[in-house]
């Protein structure tokens, strides 16, 4: 039997905390890409917390700016 390889996918949306382990920036710096408009931001109303969608990570990082 031949095994495929499969990879989780990421979540749908990320917390502060984890984009900035990914990026290895602290919170601040999340939150001031934030605010400028770099990275997209949605509010989650349970909690008021904000959640960054992982497409909108993936496209930041495309364009190369870290």
């Amino acid at each position: 039997m031949v095994r495929a390889l499969v990879r989780p996918e990421p979540p749908a949306m990320l917390t502060v905390r984890e984009v900035a382990g990914e990026l290895a920036v602290c919170r601040s710096t999340v939150y001031a890409l934030l605010e400028r408009g770099e990275l997209e931001r949605v509010w989650v109303w349970v909690g008021r917390s904000i959640r960054i969608p992982s497409a909108s990570l993936e496209a930041f990082l495309a364009r190369g700016r870290r």
